[in-house]
């Protein structure tokens, strides 16, 4: 099973944890496994469940948001969420991953989101280079308002196209508005090729190749001048090694 991102929301107003708790039911792969309505119920919530990122409220009694934030385990990822401005800066002296003012509308509650899955793919990234074992096989990306995970197994080739980036599975085709320098960074670099400013190429989906184009899956994928002489290189690396 898919491992899930488990999330804590943490807030005393009904209204406020009703509406982060409808945004994250929006959005694969996050789960929600508790939501509580002060810090002290918190606490008791992380010691017995596994969780990963906390939906914090800065103002509320007794307890504020930013405490109960200095006293928990630095490993646990925290958005704090507040209707006060003014507490932008001690929440981000914190650390948190991002801070989102009320009313949160959805379009801004997935930027969060994809800040935290940004910070860590980058932590794990990191830590893949002392330890191959613990690298990721997949990304997430945002596409039609959900956060769609991408297995890397599942990629024939990625194609530019203006602002956006068309990811071509074996199966399926998710469109998603980022950069392909971006999308190339989450990739791991021995199975992927750019062979064009435009495309990115799945070492394992190619059928046949020349020195101008390659074949996958009845689609010409260029060569363009300025990546060949580093695309055939590795392609003959890439034959010898299988």
């Amino acid at each position: 099973m898919d491992k899930f991102i488990n999330c804590l929301v943490v807030d005393d107003e009904p209204v406020a944890r009703e509406i982060i708790e409808s945004h994250l039911a929006r959005i694969t792969t996050f789960r929600l496994a508790g939501s509580c309505k002060n810090a002290m119920e918190a606490f008791k919530l992380i010691s017995s469940t596994n969780i990963d990122l906390i939906f914090l409220d800065i103002n509320m009694p007794e307890i504020s948001g930013l405490s109960f934030a200095k006293s928990i385990n630095k490993n646990l990822k925290v958005i704090f969420t507040t209707a006060y401005r003014e507490y932008a800066l001690d929440g981000f002296d914190l650390q948190a991953v991002d801070y989102l003012l009320k009313p949160i509308s959805f379009e801004r509650f997935l930027q969060a989101v994809n800040k935290y899955l940004d910070e860590t793919t980058h932590i794990k990234k990191s830590m893949s280079e002392d330890s191959p074992e613990e690298r990721s096989t997949f990304f997430f990306v945002r596409s039609d308002r959900k956060m769609v995970k991408i297995n890397f197994a599942d990629i024939q080739f990625i194609e530019s196209i203006s602002d956006y980036i068309k990811i071509h599975l074996t199966n399926k085709a998710v469109v998603t508005r980022e950069t392909i320098s971006n999308i190339e960074a989450k990739l791991p670099q021995a199975d992927f090729i750019r062979t064009h400013r435009s495309f990115i190429v799945a070492l394992s989906k190619i059928e046949s190749f020349n020195n101008e184009t390659i074949d996958i899956d009845q689609r010409e994928i260029p060569i363009s001048r300025s990546y060949k002489e580093e695309v055939l290189l590795k392609l003959d690396r890439h034959q010898q090694n299988i």
